[in-house]
């Protein structure tokens, strides 16, 4: 899905120039006649939903630098570009101290305005990612870091809130790759424990001779290879959030010293003369049907009882197809953005196949899909052939690409004939043009792009193109 920009000039003439540039450059126009306009839009209760800012600085009434003024407190995520025809220093510094984000001087080349805005949206995006990484990693991550706003989603993440607010401890269920942990870290980001520790235990992935230590510590000469002295996850965590990932994998054995630890708020570290009291706030979560694991002897039902005070159940990625769009969309920019490519959304052609497949992993299938699409892609939208796993469309060979109609959809047939009617390869000169008339069409006529994409330089390009029209003058 193209991204939004919202253009704002109180100039009939330069609001149509500006559209029609930001347009061609593949983005969604919105636009505001004023100042006043564009702050109602941007803050208002119905607000727009923008994704960058194109700001004209000299307008009557309320000025680009109100805008700023007034806007930035209420969206500091969101990038502001400001277009001026006083290119001064004084001007500049103002405009940068009121909230912009990048400037540009009118009149400004439609390749400079594309290119500004491109780096306007990586910059907010890393920022953005940035910021909710810090979040996470400081245990301050909330349900406004999480996507997903359908109704099943919606009602689990409602409950989870609810579950936030009080030291219960909450059992996440829920398919593998459903971001059960996303979850935990939510509810510890919304707790009064928040910006507390935040600490992971997958009970899946430790050797069963070890699990003890682990949860528990160790003194130092315990047991062989005890060099030196371990507090444990249960210490690590404690005042925090201590998350026990896939609890079902636990042994039986193990169970009962968890059981113990969780009744009595203390635990006993391996080879300890007492015991240590810990304040924890327990969130485990699973994979599996603890229940049944109880019916068939393999999880203790007391346990089962102490962990499942406050079940939540998160749903598969099937049961919730509505939030794949938006999925693909954030996972889009974020690697686009932290790859350094100019990818500016998906086909609606790969858009319809990715919502129509089951997503057996769930979120972090989807995940994984999109990455490795925006590292293989090498064009400015993400096509079926760059999820060739979903969709079963590889790309194309060499030396062939896909023919597009004119609503920009592959139709798989090669646009380029390398034989001529006879069979045999056809001259250089003649696939070469081709080409060039390809690119022309496909980009839209930026000769920068073009040259760039082709690997030419602009004046030859120029030469080139010459030719051709001198050919397409003589026939």
């Amino acid at each position: 899905m193209a991204r939004t920009v919202l253009v704002v000039d109180d100039d009939p003439t330069q609001l149509r120039l500006l559209e029609s540039v930001v347009t061609k450059a593949g983005f969604r126009v919105e636009k505001a006649d004023g100042g006043a306009t564009a702050i109602a839009l941007l803050t208002g209760e119905q607000r727009a939903s923008v994704d960058v800012v194109l700001l004209d600085l000299v307008m009557p009434e309320v000025d680009g630098l109100e805008v700023l003024e007034q806007v930035r407190p209420q969206r500091p995520e969101l990038p502001i570009v400001v277009l001026t025809a006083h290119g001064g220093v004084d001007t500049v510094v103002k405009a940068m101290r009121a909230g912009a984000s990048d400037f540009m001087v009118k009149p400004a080349a439609p390749e400079r305005i594309r290119v500004t805005l491109e780096n306007s949206l990586k910059l907010s995006t890393l920022t953005g990612e940035i910021s909710r990484l810090h979040r996470r990693m400081s245990g301050e991550m909330t349900f406004d870091d999480l996507v997903g706003n359908s109704a099943a989603m919606q009602a689990a993440l409602h409950l989870a809130q609810r579950g936030a607010s009080s030291n219960i401890p909450i059992l996440i269920e829920g398919e593998s790759g459903v971001g059960k942990e996303m979850v935990a870290r939510a509810i510890q980001g919304t707790s009064e424990r928040a910006g507390r520790p935040f600490v992971t235990v997958n009970c899946g992935a430790i050797p069963d001779n070890l699990v003890e230590s682990i949860l528990f510590g160790h003194e130092k000469g315990s047991f062989t290879g005890a060099s030196a002295k371990s507090i444990g996850k249960f210490q690590e965590a404690s005042t925090g959030t201590l998350f026990l990932d896939e609890i079902g994998e636990l042994k039986l054995d193990m169970q009962v010293k968890l059981l113990r630890a969780l009744q009595q708020g203390e635990i006993d570290p391996v080879g300890a003369s007492r015991p240590v009291k810990v304040d924890i706030r327990l969130i485990s979560a699973t994979n599996r049907t603890l229940s049944q694991m109880v019916s068939e002897g393999t999880f203790r039902e007391d346990l089962y009882y102490r962990l499942n005070v406050f079940p939540i159940t998160l749903p598969p990625l099937r049961d919730r197809p509505e939030d794949v769009p938006d999925l693909i969309n954030h996972f889009t920019r974020t690697f686009a953005a932290s790859e350094n490519k100019n990818i500016q959304g998906v086909t609606a052609e790969a858009m319809a196949h990715l919502c129509d497949h089951d997503w057996p992993g769930n979120v972090r299938q989807l995940e994984n899909a999109v990455f490795r699409a925006v590292v293989l892609a090498e064009d400015t939208m993400l096509t079926p052939q760059d999820f060739p796993q979903i969709t079963g469309k590889q790309p194309m060979p060499d030396g062939q690409a896909p023919m597009e109609t004119g609503d920009g959809v592959s139709t798989g047939k090669p646009i380029l004939n390398l034989h001529d009617n006879d069979g045999h390869v056809r001259p250089l000169e003649q696939i070469e043009s081709d080409v060039i008339r390809h690119a022309l069409k496909h980009y839209d006529g930026q000769m920068s792009e073009i040259a760039r994409r082709l690997k030419i330089g602009r004046s030859t390009l120029y030469r080139k193109i010459g030719e051709l029209e001198e050919e397409d003058a003589a026939d």
